[in-house]
């Protein structure tokens, strides 16, 4: 959900690019080739290694059914916003995006009802009302340590405006990545309301290195020492930190309060006038299948988005421990999608972004 170069689409079970074929091509010719589906995703559930969740689901999927899967990725609003370029000619066939940005995609009319099966077990909150999209992965907001040269993680959000944090702390950039826009839903909440959140975050712009459309590469950087804080997401941070040793989970508090975070899941939805209209519908269901959904904790450090899944796996019971003691608040996402443009403006202005 998070990078600004968008990754060339290419079949997860092959190497073929085809990203100037379809540039070249209309929704129609590309539905010549019945046996393909295209995604385009937020950032985190494909691994650097290919041990991601999606390159599991995918590998399976395409065994199952004989369907490629063209991946394509990139930040949540980057996502969205190609879509509504390729609205008159579209190319994707599902978009799996974090919130605000896939009611956004809602909103601008980018996709179509469709309710996959499985979706009965998902949360009422996880899902739209209208069937437009359903969470295929749950999943909460929070922030990195590096674990070497911070013996302790940071709590409050005070800390990261000491001295030793200039140059070494960075988040992604709101409006852009899902995860960088909630930076500014989180600190709106904990420091209840708008105006003492930019205040704060005014205050936070003399350490913070600069804009970063990627979370999934900040962690690197938090791993290799190069930054002390960064923000992240669960499940993400977590898949990250099985290859970097140095990595530690934590959410920011207001002094005196509790750490808090919010659910941040992985939504996905079948774009309208999809040119691969009923594979995009396969792919929903089986992802979320009970295999599949038995496998996001396993092999994707998530929270499965069903409620009748109950993982049991070490991933699932280390899962459990980071967010005990964490207390979870609701965002009011219908403001947040109405007055998104606004937040961002503001963010920017009170940081000179």
């Amino acid at each position: 959900m998070r990078r600004n170069t968008l990754k060339p689409i290419a079949a997860v079970t092959g190497s073929l690019a085809l990203a100037a074929t379809l540039s070249a091509c209309g929704g129609n010719s590309a539905a010549s080739d019945e046996k393909s589906v295209t995604v385009y995703s937020a950032d985190g559930l494909k691994g650097e290694n290919g041990d991601g969740w999606y390159d599991q689901v995918f590998k399976d999927f395409t065994k199952k059914t004989g369907i490629k899967v063209e991946y394509v990725e990139g930040g949540s609003g980057e996502m969205v916003q190609r879509a509504a370029r390729e609205k008159s000619n579209t190319q994707a066939d599902v978009i799996v995006t974090l919130p605000p940005f896939i009611q956004q995609a809602d909103g601008k009319g980018l996709l179509e009802k469709y309710t996959p099966q499985g979706a009965d077990q998902v949360d009422g909150a996880d899902k739209a009302a209208d069937g437009t999209w359903t969470s295929v992965v749950n999943n909460y907001f929070g922030f990195v340590y590096n674990k070497k040269d911070l013996k302790t993680a940071p709590t409050t959000w005070d800390e990261l405006l000491d001295g030793k944090y200039k140059n070494k702390l960075q988040y992604s950039t709101p409006g852009v990545a899902g995860d960088g826009t909630a930076v500014v839903v989180k600190a709106m909440h904990d420091f209840g309301g708008k105006k003492p959140a930019m205040d704060y975050l005014k205050k936070l712009q003399a350490n913070n290195v600069g804009p970063s459309a990627s979370t999934g590469k900040l962690a690197p950087k938090v791993d290799k020492g190069e930054l002390l804080v960064a923000n992240g997401d669960v499940q993400m941070s977590f898949a990250q930190s099985k290859t970097m040793p140095n990595l530690g989970l934590w959410f920011p508090k207001k002094a005196g309060g509790k750490p808090t975070s919010f659910a941040l899941p992985y939504a996905g939805g079948l774009v309208k006038n999809a040119p691969h209209s009923e594979n995009g519908k396969k792919l929903l269901d089986f992802m979320l299948s009970t295999k599949a959904q038995q496998q996001v904790s396993s092999i994707g450090g998530g929270f499965s988005a069903r409620k009748d899944v109950k993982a049991t796996d070490e991933n699932a019971i280390a899962l459990t421990k980071v967010m005990d003691g964490v207390e979870i608040f609701e965002p009011d996402w219908n403001d947040i999608d109405k007055n998104l443009q606004t937040y961002v403006e503001d963010w920017k202005s009170a940081t000179g972004s």
